[in-house]
């Protein structure tokens, strides 16, 4: 059978369908991915997670996961791949006013009971008029969601309030 060529686009979930004895180096190399360990956020959040963003929620350079992870499959190293990463706005932009918070969706319950938030959460997204922001609680960077909310031209805010809280501010 052909195995998986990891790449950066690569999902969580297909590389440990593929390799399942990665998931310790995954763990190794970005401490918050012991998460996976759970089978309900293993079950979701790795099914449209890719590396790259997992690098971003890791906190570890995209090649240098990828390379780790091909070395430990003996797949050749890649090169770093200059424009692979999205930059997420850490700094409060000019557009934040708490005042304009219209909607706070804590993702964490959903997460721990199993559920995807993606839909949900986009759907709020979709329904935001000018100015107005919805606020997303996440157990990590919500990375998925901030690439979809980019790709649909959406602006947002990504603040680290602890460990496990990240708060994600979408505007239109």
């Amino acid at each position: 059978m052909e195995k998986l060529i990891i790449t950066p686009k690569t999902k969580i979930f297909d590389l440990l369908e593929a390799y399942p004895q990665l998931e310790d180096v995954l763990i190794r190399a970005a401490p918050p991915f012991k998460k996976l360990r759970n089978p309900v956020l293993r079950k979701t959040i790795t099914k449209i997670t890719t590396l790259s963003q997992a690098a971003t929620i890791g906190g570890v350079k995209v090649e240098d996961l990828i390379n780790e992870l091909r070395n430990e499959v003996g797949q050749t190293q890649v090169d770093a791949d200059s424009d692979e990463s999205i930059q997420y706005k850490t700094e409060q932009p000019e557009w934040f006013n708490e005042d304009n918070i219209v909607e706070t969706i804590d993702i964490r319950e959903m997460l721990n009971a199993g559920e995807q938030p993606v839909h949900e959460v986009l759907s709020a997204i979709k329904k935001l008029n000018e100015r107005e922001i919805l606020k997303v609680i996440a157990p990590f960077i919500p990375a998925p969601l901030i690439d979809k909310s980019l790709s649909m031209d959406y602006k947002h805010w990504l603040n680290q309030k602890a460990e496990e809280e990240f708060w994600v501010f979408f505007i239109k």
